[in-house]
């Protein structure tokens, strides 16, 4: 008996989308349909795996985890509107403790990439801002990829444009978890 394995050709690469899934109803779709449904499906595999990788070299060239990322991003859109920054607006946005807040803003600081300031208005309440080394370092590593980004996005035709972010949201409803996920 031949081994399916052995029958596909070396240079073939390696498929993460079934055509005939159990889960999807294909019967209104022709055989085109499918096959682009699957390159869209790898194209979108494709890029999250690029953006995956891009995240995790800013996070070796910064020396930095997830959620210290998640909080620099956060505290430089807010800087850029002038908007004052708690460690509680911190806790929020990463979806950790107060005591883990605490610890991240102390890494933070002691590594240079954070300062702790007085409140403009409370000076009973302690504001985190962004050093301006950071700031530029972010600004000329992700900032450029956000730039390369938004450039791609331009290049479209508007048509496109309004195609993509339906599809994009349609995709963001249908992750929403369900079932047992929920």
């Amino acid at each position: 008996m031949p081994d399916p394995k052995r029958d596909v050709p070396q240079d073939a690469g390696m498929r993460y989308f079934s055509r005939d899934s159990d889960l999807v109803d294909r019967s209104d779709l022709t055989e085109a349909d499918i096959d682009q449904c699957v390159r869209v499906m790898e194209a979108l595999r494709g890029w999250q795996e690029a953006a995956r990788t891009l995240s995790e070299a800013s996070k070796r060239y910064m020396k930095l985890n997830e959620s210290d990322m998640r909080a620099i991003r956060m505290i430089i859109r807010a800087q850029q509107q002038d908007r004052a920054v708690t460690p509680k607006d911190i806790a929020r946005e990463v979806g950790i403790s107060s005591a883990s807040t605490t610890k991240l803003v102390d890494r933070l600081v002691a590594g240079g990439h954070l300062v702790r300031t007085q409140h403009p208005s409370d000076r009973r309440t302690v504001c985190i801002e962004v050093t301006e080394t950071t700031r530029i370092s972010a600004h000329e590593t992700i900032g450029r990829q956000h730039a390369r980004r938004f450039a791609a996005a331009a290049a479209m035709p508007p048509a496109d444009r309004e195609a993509v972010i339906r599809f994009l949201t349609a995709l963001s409803e249908a992750d929403e978890p369900q079932g047992e996920l929920a």
